[in-house]
């Protein structure tokens, strides 16, 4: 049974007409979900009582199942989420003084392979489609009973390499009609797909881009991300050039700091230069250690003198806050662990 949150507005208007409806009928479903919150289609009492049997026989409206739900003490809220095939994926909302923000996941494990990572421990089964990413924002929604603010396309997977599923639920969260969240409040992230960096700036959107660059030469980033093989960091500055060039749009550069790795003055140096002349600004981002990787973070010196290093050089550069720290923190952490459990247990 398809899901009912797979569809933006135009796409769900095509699917009532394929079912002999009117296609103001679509529109009226779609705000029953998105502007009054509801997921039932019987309680949708503006529409006729045939048309919610027919919609209750084609299509799913269910959320997700709250596997299990992790509180933090600043806040953060870790959920794992199952799906209808028995997928375990993670979505992360993390409390800021602008509003409440969801990381969200776009994929169903990842193949990537960045060597640091929680989310790499499980190799990728399959994209998530549309309206599995939609769902995680409307069940943290339901959950919560407050309004998300603000999505970052930042959990397991690489959201690139579920193009057309990540745009879909783009337009759908940012459509007046539907959640209506701002594009500036969108963020989609990627460890460097250059093909698909240079069609996202064809879209029109005003969402933004953060690039996970981690390294601040080819040395260091091949040894951290495979992906450096296939778009090495000249290509990457390259396509980053062309696509602040159409859009006019800032990029963010995150850069997560790893004790004795990518973390001392001469790699602070190194990424200024790599940055140089760029519309673009860089994240330090504080580690979560992961048992199967060996990487430590790093020392609050050194993330201190890299940072006033980066701005004695003139780079504009911000420092993520943790958060979540005494919980299963790091992206695919806690999915990873529940998998690893139901495994032993077969």
């Amino acid at each position: 049974m398809k899901s009912i949150y797979d569809f933006t507005q135009e796409q769900l208007i095509d699917e009532f007409i394929a079912l002999g409806e009117k296609k103001f009928r679509a529109t009226q479903v779609f705000e029953w979900i998105y502007r009054q919150h509801v997921y039932q289609f019987d309680l949708m009492n503006n529409i006729s009582l045939s048309l919610r049997e027919k919609l209750s026989q084609t299509y799913s409206i269910d959320l997700l199942k709250i596997k299990e739900k992790q509180v933090s003490k600043d806040g953060t809220i870790k959920y794992l989420f199952e799906l209808e095939d028995g997928g375990l994926i993670e979505s992360v909302l993390m409390i800021h003084d602008y509003g409440k923000s969801l990381c969200v996941t776009s994929q169903l494990g990842c193949n990537m392979g960045c060597r640091f990572c929680a989310s790499g421990l499980l190799k990728k089964q399959r994209n998530l489609t549309a309206g599995e990413m939609v769902n995680q924002v409307l069940s943290v929604m339901n959950d919560t009973q407050e309004r998300v603010s603000h999505v970052v396309v930042m959990g397991t997977g690489e959201p690139f390499d579920n193009y057309d599923h990540v745009m879909d639920f783009i337009h759908i969260i940012n459509h007046p009609k539907g959640l209506a969240i701002g594009a500036r409040h969108l963020t989609i992230s990627t460890c460097g797909l250059c093909d698909k960096i240079e069609m996202y700036a064809h879209v029109g959107i005003q969402a933004n881009l953060a690039i996970s660059l981690h390294a601040p030469n080819d040395e260091i980033r091949d040894q951290l991300m495979p992906i450096n093989k296939a778009y090495p960091m000249d290509q990457l500055r390259e396509t980053i050039e062309y696509y602040i060039e159409k859009t006019n749009r800032r990029v963010t550069l995150e850069y997560i700091l790893l004790r004795g790795v990518n973390d001392q003055i001469v790699h602070a140096r190194q990424l200024a230069h790599y940055i140089r002349g760029l519309n673009a600004y860089v994240n330090l981002i504080p580690y979560n250690a992961v048992d199967e990787h060996g990487y430590q973070q790093s020392l609050p010196q050194d993330v201190e003198a890299f940072k006033n290093e980066l701005l004695r050089l003139k780079i504009n550069v911000t420092q993520r806050k943790e958060h979540g720290r005494d919980i299963d923190g790091a992206c695919g952490q806690l999915r990873a662990k529940k998998v690893g459990e139901s495994q032993r247990w077969k």
